[in-house]
């Protein structure tokens, strides 16, 4: 009842100096990447991370809900290289750092592979717009000069081409 009733203890994680919070064991890791989180590349902390990983006290479950808050999270120019040098780095996670790595590279290849059949259903769309709009463009060529027009007039209104007008009459 105390527990509920009493006001929690709450800790300002970043006015503690790293150096203490690499000597908090269990939650260092956690503590570590809550203080640096929303820095510019989290690939700065990468010592940090390979010295509290090689000490043993993160688990396989806990190493993958931090990489997994670091890569939603937090920012890092390329983490699939960052994944790499962990795994190399902290042996007893390769397995599950590896496994981390290949499924980003599977998501950035799915991400990919969508985009480009986006951009090539645009393309699809934009290009069948053009032909339609050219050959109504050359329908209506073919009815001006059966009407008379001369071929000037023809080429200025509908924007076809003195070749393209010479296909017409064939």
């Amino acid at each position: 009842s105390e527990l509920y009733s009493n006001d929690f203890p709450l800790v300002d994680i970043t006015v503690i100096a790293d150096d203490e919070i690499m000597k908090h064991r269990r939650m260092a890791v956690l503590e570590l990447l809550q203080k640096h989180i929303r820095q510019r590349d989290l690939a700065d902390l990468l010592e940090q991370l390979v010295t509290l990983l090689l000490e043993g006290y993160t688990t396989q479950e806990q190493l993958v809900s931090v990489i997994n808050y670091m890569l939603q999270t937090g920012e890092s120019h390329n983490p699939a290289a960052l994944l790499n040098t962990l795994a190399l780095r902290v042996p007893q996670h390769e397995e599950t750092l590896m496994t981390i790595a290949e499924k980003l590279r599977l998501e950035g290849e799915q991400r990919g592979i969508q985009k480009g059949i986006q951009l090539g259903e645009q393309r699809g769309i934009q290009l069948g717009e053009q032909k339609g709009r050219k050959e109504e463009a050359i329908k209506i060529a073919r009815t001006m000069l059966a009407n008379g027009l001369d071929r000037t007039t023809v080429m200025k209104m509908t924007g076809l081409s003195e070749d393209e007008l010479a296909q017409i009459r064939h």
